[in-house]
């Protein structure tokens, strides 16, 4: 009864932001107060793309069991380069070429339920197929060369009010708004309706693929303004440089309070389990981890929260 009553009180979303910050004391005590800031500013800079990445993985895991999207690191790979192509390094063709990402984003998700759709193939499985595709795409539109945002760009990746990133703020704006979506509008009661029993939804009047689709077309857009973000930020696109986001991009979502079965998402919660990863390997590197201990931890402390957070009760 006891425990029951803690997880009523405590929601399932709060715990990725419960060991996040006892990681951030944790480092912040071994280094120095003096370091508490700047770790905390990485790790919302590094934080925030895998929190847009994650939330558009998000609306697909939500929307039904088996939903997942694996192109993501490529989409947002080709994406970038199609930006920062249309861009030329021009100030002015800055919303010209995050247009240009953005519909190849959008594109990408409606291909990726297509082939779903029409081929009945698993997700996991035509998901796979096509980031294949899209990195073929990113090769012969990038090469092996990396290609410069325009300064404007890279300036508003690094921009500051009052010491203050603006990024990560405008990423949490997205959030709030994804929260928004998924609680207060007809497509997202409609996704999460489709994500807990298909059946019923169609028998209530939910197009189920209609709802689906949008969920793959809004993820591929997640995917590639990450991946134009990301290329302003670290100075241009580049072929490997979505290769970190295939697996964070799931585990935020399921640390973040979604459930991988579909019926439930959380938005606010993939910001938790985002600083979580990130304070976590500041930790492990500034306690001076060896590389096999550090994975062996993160493992670890993954399962152990997966474990202890609270399952969604079924009927």
């Amino acid at each position: 009864m006891i425990r029951r009553r803690l997880r009523l009180v405590v929601p399932p979303w709060s715990y990725g932001f419960t060991v996040a910050l006892a990681m951030w004391v944790a480092t912040v005590a071994y280094s120095g107060i003096g370091s508490s800031g700047s770790i905390l500013d990485t790790a919302l800079a590094f934080g925030a793309f895998s929190v847009l990445a994650g939330t558009g993985q998000m609306l697909v895991i939500a929307s039904g069991p088996g939903n997942i999207d694996l192109s993501i690191p490529s989409v947002l790979t080709l994406a970038a380069y199609m930006a920062m192509k249309v861009m030329h390094g021009s100030d002015g063709l800055v919303a010209v070429g995050l247009l240009a990402g953005l519909l190849v984003g959008a594109a990408a998700g409606a291909l990726n339920f297509s082939a779903i759709a029409a081929l009945r193939l698993p997700p996991i499985i035509a998901t796979l197929a096509s980031s294949f595709i899209f990195e073929s795409l990113a090769v012969d539109l990038g090469g092996e060369t990396r290609v410069e945002p325009p300064p404007a760009l890279s300036a508003f990746a690094v921009w500051r009010i009052a010491d203050v990133q603006v990024m990560p703020l405008a990423v949490m704006v997205l959030t709030v708004i994804a929260a928004i979506v998924l609680r207060r509008t007809i497509f997202g009661r409609q996704l999460l309706a489709a994500g807990q029993s298909e059946p019923a939804a169609t028998l209530a009047g939910i197009d189920v693929w209609r709802v689906r689709l949008l969920a793959y077309v809004l993820c591929g857009a997640a995917a590639a303004l990450t991946g134009v973000l990301l290329a302003a930020f670290t100075g241009g696109a580049a072929l490997n440089m979505g290769s970190s986001y295939l697996l964070t991009s799931i585990a935020v979502v399921v640390l973040g309070g979604t459930s991988v079965s579909g019926g439930q998402a959380n938005a606010v919660g993939i910001w938790g389990a985002a600083l979580f990863f990130e304070l976590m390997t500041t930790m492990l590197n500034t306690f001076r981890f060896q590389a096999g201990a550090r994975f062996l931890l993160v493992g670890a402390l993954i399962i152990a929260i997966v474990a202890i957070v609270p399952k969604p009760r079924t009927t």
